[in-house]
């Protein structure tokens, strides 16, 4: 089919995610035709620059010769084993790769589709863990104002984005959901890098009122990505670990979008210090390459899984795609890239030139709130009034008019509102990185001026 053709097809034929499809009339799909490193190539050969790492998944760019070799190989070996009664060698490759990286205690695996399942799985694997240690009564979970986890019914639950959740919550668990993080507008006035976490009394105000009934609590440590890559700083994680600890409540670390190295370190919350009980990775696991989630959790959480047959105590959950050999050696891949070719170290440096390149071009800019980063992530937050930090109302659109120019120029500058964010392939060189910069301020002044 010719250009025009495939794109008459897929107006016709495919349901985009997230989207108002109707703004396809105006802003049409972009029919991708090939990859390379950080670039993006449509049907017309138009060149694109992948700011988003295709939805933050992709970590060492596109078509990587190594991770392609891998996958060739393992192809022709096997492609799909049932994972019950059954291992392999790529499953094992990840476990033993991986478990240096990880918070001290955890080592337990349970092989998922995506983060969504990832974090289902850990739900339940929460509940039915305090049902077998005497704590049946405990049936909520936690989570925090603006926090997102995924789009079956059990993470939306545990999310408090009305954007995803409201049409549903007739179908959703009952949680409490307290407030916090939103540290840019912080009602306490104070910064992130000078506060003492004042936010954290809605916490303890939930904990002692819900604290005995509730089973788990979730968070997304240190960026809430869906909020507008809000951050925040890792001390409210060890006061949450503490408070956990005081309630016999689960610490549930969703690193779905932050692991990986995408906040400088291979799992954010390394930089507080604390342990979760359980932790969710998807997204850059595989290093964009094929879908798989790992939920991960103690020993101490295992053994209250472990009897005789006869007490019913197995958790009886599974996909059918879990531990599948051709994710598993793509995982196994990267993990083998990120340690020889010391990719997290390298990603500081990028990110630290990355955030000073926004600083200069976009840091005096009339309708820049804030430039916040966090490893290789920079969200710049745009505002009616920089000084009072008035929002621009929903309807103008703002984010996605300036994510239309952007595309123009060959950037996938995707907003969240008119959160503007870059959250590049970890290898990404600094002259690409430069014209991203470039292209994301002349979008911004033709949208709203110099």
């Amino acid at each position: 089919m010719s250009p025009s053709d495939l794109l008459a097809f897929d107006q016709k034929h495919i349901w985009h995610p997230a989207q108002q499809m109707k703004d396809g009339e105006v802003f049409p799909p972009i029919i991708i035709d090939h990859a390379q490193d950080c670039y993006l190539y449509d049907v017309n050969n138009k060149e694109y620059i992948d700011i988003i790492s295709s939805w933050w998944c992709n970590l060492l760019g596109h078509c990587h010769p190594e991770i392609n070799a891998a996958l060739k190989a393992q192809l022709d070996k096997v492609e799909h084993v049932i994972f019950a009664n059954f291992s392999h060698r790529p499953a094992l490759n990840v476990c033993q790769k991986l478990l240096p990286y990880l918070p001290q205690g955890l080592t337990r695996f349970q092989f998922c589709d995506n983060g969504s399942s990832a974090v289902e799985c850990a739900l339940k694997l929460a509940f039915q863990y305090q049902l077998q240690t005497g704590r049946g009564q405990r049936k909520k979970y936690m989570c925090l104002d603006s926090a997102y986890h995924g789009e079956t019914i059990g993470a939306l639950s545990v999310g408090s984005m009305d954007l995803y959740t409201s049409l549903y919550k007739p179908l959703m668990m009952n949680n409490i959901h307290f407030d916090g993080l939103d540290c840019y507008r912080c009602p306490y006035g104070k910064t992130r890098t000078a506060c003492n976490c004042e936010c954290f009394e809605s916490a303890e105000k939930a904990f002692s009122r819900y604290g005995k009934e509730t089973v788990a609590v979730i968070v997304e440590p240190l960026l809430q990505g869906a909020a507008g890559m809000r951050m925040y700083p890792p001390a409210y994680l060890k006061k949450l670990r503490r408070l956990c600890n005081a309630y016999d409540v689960l610490l549930i670390d969703d690193e779905i979008a932050a692991g990986f190295g995408r906040t400088g370190t291979m799992f954010a919350i390394e930089q507080a210090g604390v342990t979760p009980d359980i932790l969710c990775t998807s997204k850059g696991l595989t290093g964009g390459y094929l879908p798989m989630a790992l939920t991960i959790t103690t020993e101490k959480i295992y053994q209250a899984f472990y009897a005789d047959y006869g007490e019913h105590k197995a958790f009886m959950h599974s996909h059918t795609y879990a531990g599948n050999p051709l994710a598993c050696t793509a995982a196994a891949t990267v993990l083998t890239i990120i340690k020889r070719d010391h990719i997290l170290s390298h990603a500081a440096t990028k990110g630290a030139y990355l955030h000073t390149c926004l600083k200069e071009r976009l840091g005096n800019h009339k309708n820049v709130g804030e430039i916040r980063h966090l490893g290789m992530i920079n969200a710049i937050e745009i505002v009616k009034d920089r000084k009072t930090k008035e929002a621009f109302s929903p309807s103008q659109r703002i984010g996605w008019h300036i994510f239309r120019q952007a595309m123009q120029h060959g950037l996938v500058l995707r907003p969240i509102g008119d959160i503007l964010y870059f959250n590049p392939p970890l290898i990404m060189k600094e002259e690409t990185l430069a014209a991203a910069v470039d292209i994301c301020a002349a979008a911004i002044e033709t949208v709203l001026g110099s």
